[in-house]
């Protein structure tokens, strides 16, 4: 209720006056339960994309049936709500089965964000891989599917909330610490990485909370100052990406 009612509109808010494009990757069941607010998004311009229908993770499936029947109930809730089939995917806790890399082909995704092979630079996301008990990993091959690189590092929810579930889950970090690792980790990027991408993870719940948007909004702040730098929706990047890096094939 506190994300959807109070966080949410805080953060559009925020993007508004910035003009900041943004990418909210939803739950099936949280477009259903806040219709409202999710038109909201929509209708300012931000990127809605797929995030599971129940946020189960996707190896707790019985089955890839059961796993490729929740997230075609995602996608029909967003279609429902956009009007048009959603390109990208960000798994659920970022957790993946045996079988997600499949369903998102079959089902035609263009991207990805789940996966953390890599930091700061996007590329196509590997299939087919084994990591043998008693033989070397094996790398496997690159698929059609973009991967745009997240990292528990840059994620609000885990240092940030207090989760009343079994097992508890403490988050009370110093938020001095957990903000100075995004500063310290985008500058390094830019200093560094040409063209990095750095994919910021937030929850409205989490960063919606008041003391935070202060903060929230001093790095973007700090992001806007660097020459250069620019903020996009996550398809506009993937899809330069897939333009500058055509998957050789053959």
């Amino acid at each position: 209720m506190y994300g959807a009612e109070v966080g949410a509109p805080r953060l559009l808010e925020l993007f508004e006056q910035y003009t900041l494009p943004s990418t909210w990757c939803i739950p099936g069941h949280t477009i259903e339960s806040f219709p409202e607010i999710c038109e909201e998004v929509y209708a300012q311009g931000h990127g809605v994309q797929h995030h599971g229908w129940t946020h189960k993770g996707p190896s707790t499936y019985e089955s890839k049936d059961a796993e490729r029947s929740d997230i075609e109930r995602g996608i029909e809730s967003i279609r429902d709500l956009t009007g048009v089939k959603p390109v990208g995917y960000a798994s659920p806790a970022w957790d993946f089965s045996e079988h997600t890399l499949d369903i998102l082909q079959e089902l035609g995704f263009e991207w990805d964000s789940s996966v953390m092979a890599a930091d700061f630079r996007p590329h196509y996301l590997y299939g087919r891989w084994a990591a043998p008990e008693d033989g070397p990993y094996q790398r496997g091959e690159p698929t059609d599917i973009v991967e745009l690189p997240v990292s528990w590092e840059r994620d609000d929810f885990p240092p940030f909330t207090y989760t009343w579930s079994r097992p508890h889950r403490m988050g009370y970090v110093s938020e001095d610490t957990i903000f100075q690792k995004w500063y310290d980790q985008f500058d390094w990027m830019y200093d560094h990485v040409e063209d990095g991408v750095f994919v910021l993870t937030l929850h409205p719940q989490v960063i919606g909370q008041s003391h935070r948007l202060m903060r929230l909004e001093a790095f973007i702040q700090h992001v806007r100052s660097k020459p250069g730098t620019r903020f996009e929706k996550m398809s506009h990047v993937a899809t330069e990406f897939r333009n500058a890096n055509p998957r050789k094939t053959g």
